[in-house]
């Protein structure tokens, strides 16, 4: 095994994809996820339960000892545009749900994928998958609008705070518009709960979609190209 690769989320959509297009001979998959099912190994967590990222921050570190592989590799995919609708609206559980998911799980999990890889000496890529939506406030997405912008700010602050060399690298990309489940769901919300919804119903019928696989490779790419630590990526400008 000369990889170790984590990819949150990877039971579908942009994870299963980027789970299916390693670019890497002899690589160790993993699916961080409640379902599974997808083409990697699976490690059972609901990430938007704080009681899991413990048991996720320990499988970090009990598969890392000894490891003497080339990488390792963790892309934070996993994440939920529910509940879409004014924030003074919508259910508070489900509203708690997303904030856990969608901001506080980037960050702690990170974080124990940086504390868990720092003795290592191999490449060590820490990739958070961002969106438009950290940059553009639509409303109805509240939850994932600031999610987004946390991803991004915490990759810039801690891609600051490693060395010039030997660090680990620490970027996010948002990879536009994707063909996933999300974006069904984004679809069928009534314009009073998503005002901007006929936008992505015209880029669905206009054919503007990036597929699954396209996003994948296009991520992966990231991480043979020269960018500095920290940086925030947007697939659709490069």
């Amino acid at each position: 095994m000369t990889s170790l690769i984590w990819i949150s989320g990877a039971s579908a959509g942009i994870g299963a994809a980027l789970a299916a297009t390693v670019p890497y001979d002899d690589a160790r998959v993993i699916d961080v996820s409640r379902s599974g099912g997808g083409p990697a190994e699976h490690f059972k967590a609901d990430l938007s339960d704080p009681a899991n990222w413990a048991r996720v921050a320990e499988h970090f570190v009990d598969e890392l000892a000894g490891y003497n592989g080339d990488r390792v590799v963790f892309i934070h995919n996993a994440g939920t545009i529910s509940p879409i609708g004014p924030a003074a609206a919508v259910d508070g559980s489900d509203y708690t749900r997303a904030v856990l998911l969608n901001s506080a799980a980037p960050q702690v999990l990170g974080q124990a994928f940086l504390q868990a890889t720092a003795g290592l000496t191999c490449e060590r890529h820490l990739v958070l998958l961002s969106s438009g939506a950290a940059t553009t406030a639509y409303a109805g997405w509240s939850s994932y609008n600031a999610g987004k912008a946390a991803v991004e700010h915490w990759v810039r602050t801690v891609g600051a705070e490693q060395p010039d060399t030997g660090g680990c690298r620490v970027i996010a990309v948002a990879p536009g518009v994707v063909d996933t489940a999300m974006q069904s769901e984004i679809r069928s919300t009534p314009e009073q709960a998503f005002p901007a919804v006929a936008r992505f119903h015209h880029l669905k019928e206009t054919g503007a979609l990036t597929t699954p696989t396209d996003a994948a490779t296009g991520i992966w790419s990231l991480l043979n190209r020269h960018l500095p630590n920290g940086t925030c990526v947007d697939l659709r400008n490069l």
